[in-house]
């Protein structure tokens, strides 16, 4: 494990405070949200992307998720987005977004190369969510229903055939409600909330620089970034909020419950009825490397 002498990257007088803090990253940001922008080259990587598999492709191989049966057992509640061309189109600008914001952190680029996969393949999903609730993208979802194992043995359908089957019902059907409920809770506490642009950014950055993750060279240089990216927001929060004491463990709250919100889930109801079978992975790295 490296420490942060032997990483290429160095704490240059607190990079990731003065990118926080700068005003010029939150006005960027305002710009970007308030006017229309010109279709970016990370757009046109992923509207091909989103039309090389239809989307009644395969179900790829996600981890399980968590399943709410009902009294009886015979049916588990799933949900699926309403108007999925929408919500993913939404969802597909946010990543673009997202994507451009980790680019432009000056001390993530200098971090080596297998540092910066690590963190992105960790970090997207939430990053993602949190980019939502910024741009206050809501979406709506329907419940479908699944049929139980009972259900299977009683169609007298064989093993294969009904797991077969099952696994195509699963991709079909969305994800457990109780992972949608968990990301709609997460978006009305930021709402709720009402957090600004800047507070947003320190949120991004505690995000980020994720020194929990497995594999890291750096890992003491982003333990130093993310406690940077607390103070920061911190220090915000009791200089803008003063009255409002507590204000800062609310969004601490916001981010434990962003911490609780499963990565496979995220793919699977925002980019899954677009992308089918692709790997969200494969996604991510074509925009952000063009690989």
């Amino acid at each position: 494990m490296a420490t942060l002498e032997g990483c290429r990257c160095r704490n240059n007088n607190s990079i990731l405070y003065s990118i926080l803090k700068s005003d010029s990253l939150a006005t960027a940001e305002e710009q970007q949200h308030q006017q229309p922008q010109q279709q970016h080259p990370q757009q046109q990587t992923l509207q091909h992307l989103l039309h090389k598999t239809s989307s009644t492709a395969a179900p790829g191989s996600l981890q399980e998720l968590r399943q709410q049966a009902c009294s009886c057992g015979s049916t588990r509640r799933r949900g699926i987005l309403r108007s999925p061309q929408v919500t993913c189109k939404a969802a597909s600008a946010v990543l673009v977004k997202t994507l451009r914001f980790v680019k432009n952190v000056p001390c993530f680029r200098e971090l080596p190369e297998d540092d910066q996969l690590t963190l992105i393949r960790s970090g997207w999903a939430p990053l993602l969510v949190l980019g939502l609730a910024q741009d206050r993208v809501d979406f709506e979802t329907t419940e479908t229903v699944e049929p139980s194992m009972l259900q299977r043995i009683l169609t007298g359908l064989p093993d294969r055939q009904s797991e077969v089957l099952a696994d195509q019902s699963r991709g079909a059907a969305g994800v457990s409600v109780v992972d949608i409920e968990a990301i709609k809770a997460f978006l009305k506490k930021c709402w709720s909330v009402d957090i600004s642009t800047k507070e947003y950014a320190y949120l991004k950055g505690a995000v980020l620089f994720n020194p929990d993750v497995e594999g890291l060279r750096c890992l003491h240089y982003i333990q130093s970034l993310r406690r940077e990216a607390h103070q920061a927001l911190n220090e915000h929060v009791r200089l803008i909020h003063r009255e409002d004491t507590t204000r800062f463990a609310k969004l601490l709250i916001a981010l434990s419950m962003l911490r609780a919100i499963s990565p496979p889930v995220v793919a699977q109801l925002f980019f899954r009825p677009v992308i089918g079978a692709v790997s969200i992975e494969e996604v991510l790295m074509e925009m952000f490397y063009g690989k």
